[in-house]
């Protein structure tokens, strides 16, 4: 989850360097480092803990001249947050190495290195590729590349490598397996990064390293080799600048930005692919259409925010399409033995699209006996994109803070779509998917007006300022979407949220409800709405406070509750996307006056590439 990025160029860089860690911080911000070669070819390594900015500073403090050098922003696997700890990572002043990923091995590998009298100075497993590299190096008078290409070998694991040599001055060494990394080519300059985004400013040409892909990168040059040690031509993405959509603009945090943009996002998602015959099945792939009308049941993998997107589509395929589908989560669902029912379609969803258990999984599902592999994901680049049979890019733009909105409701708007060109294959009337699509039409205009509910929203945080802990409730389609809201609020407010299917309660969490818990509700206009109302019920009996967003049936002027936020009516089909926007509104505004760190919250990082 870590970033990355490295560059060898005949001009100053460091700048460049520090650009693109802060471009990546999402990836994790718990240390950073920087290492370069000065002007007289010496290596300067420079570390802090804590955010870039604070890198930034060591730098300002002792400013370096340097072309070539690696870069690192850290978020903690093995070893705390220190400054021992922080990559770059280096052996005998000679090797340095950054890494994103997990060596599975370390410690095997350790051992034997410390026999050969290496000495470790951190708790990471990183630092044993630098020892590796060294000691490879050592053996057989190798080269940079050499030497990583014999040391990548004996590695068990998830990494992405950039290297430098005391030796090799102007020259970056590259390795790939399980964590993705992309080459930039500038003119006079090459780089390398976790991201494409990092490097935003400085290449518009790039090439993604492919599975067990080896590189060498000089200011002019760019050499590929293969898993099987051939020298290859890999192929060059030309791609626009993506500065001019990574600013803030007039929001304090990305995240509320994010939000704001939903409705623009589901438009612009909507453009083209929804039309007046429907929604086009070739939007997923030219071989969508051949696939689709075979499809007999649905396998959804998918983790975080994406597993709950996928919840809410089990709802709509069986629903609609009245086809089977199971959602589970990836890190589960690669563990264990699968029985794969004829003609399934295997749909993993992820924002970023390299997410590694989610990743893991489309691997193994290659063999595994299922019809094709559906990747919905926001980032046209990403493995999840590359390696699926058919893609749905689900275009809500970069999604800057580490808590999710945007991406989650242009995932939904992918998976209805989905849902109604299956479900034309198995019995969906006309009538049916029309007024559906009618629905998704007027979707943009529906955000626009629950966005306008935000100064209510502002008023229902004030009674959460004080909270420690909070239960989220809603039946039906709407636990996921409840499920979704207690996620929110604990990843950026730092509340012990918990979302239950509100028939539950009685089964242990009632035990929780006293005057000091909020209970938030998810209470649309529905065929459970009457249930519901039983189990707010439940709460009023045992002293807890109800917050309510919801039909106006599920008000009826009850003073007992909080406080009720009423939304405008609409399709019961799309209600999911509506009240999502409230809840993550209600996150934002809760961690503003909690006064946390809302588009890095603690312990976080936006792309979970490590197991």
């Amino acid at each position: 989850m870590c970033g990355i990025i490295g560059v060898a160029s005949n001009r100053p860089s460091v700048d460049k360097l520090v650009i693109g860690l802060l471009r990546q911080e999402y990836r994790g911000y718990d240390s950073a480092g920087l290492a370069i070669f000065d002007e007289s070819e010496e290596i300067q390594v420079y570390k802090s803990t804590g955010k870039v900015s604070e890198l930034q500073s060591s730098i300002d403090q002792n400013p370096v001249n340097g072309n070539t050098g690696i870069a690192h922003t850290r978020w903690a696997t093995h070893g705390l947050p220190t400054r021992e700890n922080a990559h770059p990572h280096h052996s005998n002043k000679e090797i340095y190495v950054i890494h994103n990923g997990i060596i599975e091995n370390h410690q095997e590998i350790k051992t034997t290195l410390k026999a050969l009298g290496y000495v470790f100075e951190s708790e990471t497993d990183t630092e044993v590729i630098a020892h590796l590299i060294h000691a490879k190096m050592s053996e057989n008078r190798s080269s940079l590349v050499e030497s990583l290409r014999a040391a990548v070998k004996d590695l068990r694991g998830a990494y992405a490598i950039g290297a430098v040599s005391s030796k090799e001055p102007g020259l970056l060494a590259a390795a790939r397996k399980g964590s993705p990394l992309v080459v930039g080519q500038g003119q006079g300059e090459n780089f390398i990064a976790s991201d494409q985004l990092a490097l935003a400013d400085f290449a518009e040409n790039f090439v993604f390293l492919e599975e067990g892909d080896l590189a060498e990168i000089t200011p002019t040059e760019t050499k590929f080799w293969n898993i099987d040690d051939e020298q290859v031509d890999r192929p060059v993405v030309v791609a626009k600048s993506l500065g001019e959509t990574i600013d803030k603009g007039e929001y304090r945090h990305f995240m509320l930005k994010e939000i704001k943009e939903q409705p623009d996002k589901i438009k612009e998602l909507l453009e083209g692919q929804l039309t007046e015959s429907g929604v086009q099945e070739e939007i997923f792939g030219p071989e969508a259409p051949e696939i689709f009308k075979k499809v007999e049941s649905v396998q959804i993998v998918a983790c975080g925010t994406s597993y709950h997107a996928g919840t809410v589509a089990k709802y709509w395929l069986e629903g609609l399409a009245g086809l089977p589908c199971s959602v589970e989560v990836a890190s589960e669902f690669r563990y264990r033995n699968k029985v794969v029912p004829p003609n399934t379609l295997f749909v993993t969803i992820s924002q970023s699209g390299e997410t590694a258990d989610t990743l893991a999984c489309l691997s193994t599902a290659e063999d595994a006996g299922y019809l094709a592999r559906l990747g919905i994901c926001n980032v046209p680049s990403s493995s999840l994109a590359r390696e699926s049979d058919l893609v749905f890019l689900t275009k809500a733009g970069p999604e800057i803070g580490v808590a999710s909105t945007k991406a989650f409701t242009t995932q939904l708007v992918g998976l209805l779509m989905l849902t109604l060109i299956l479900g034309r294959h198995h019995g969906l009337s006309s009538a049916a998917e029309n007024a559906i699509n009618n629905s998704l039409r007027a979707l943009p205009e529906s955000l626009d007006a629950v966005m306008k509910l935000e100064s209510e929203i502002i008023e229902m945080a004030q009674d959460f300022d004080q909270k420690e802990h909070a239960l989220f409730l809603g039946r039906g389609i709407h636990y996921p979407v409840a499920m979704e809201g207690a996620l929110k609020l604990k990843e950026i407010s730092y509340i012990h949220a918990e979302a239950y299917p509100a028939g539950e309660l009685k089964h242990g969490p009632l035990a929780l409800v006293d005057s000091e818990m909020p209970v938030v509700a998810v209470a649309p206009n529905d065929d459970l709405l009457e249930k519901l109302q039983s189990n707010l019920e439940e709460v009023k009996a045992r002293g807890g406070k109800l917050y309510v967003f919801g039909h106006s049936e599920a008000h009826n002027q009850d003073s007992s509750i909080a406080r009720f936020i009423e939304l405008p009516e609409m399709p019961e089909l799309i209600a999911p996307l509506i009240y999502s926007i409230p809840l993550q509104l209600l996150a934002y505004h809760v961690a503003i006056l909690k006064g946390t760190d809302i588009d890095q919250p603690r312990n976080l990082a936006k792309s979970v590439t490590v197991e």
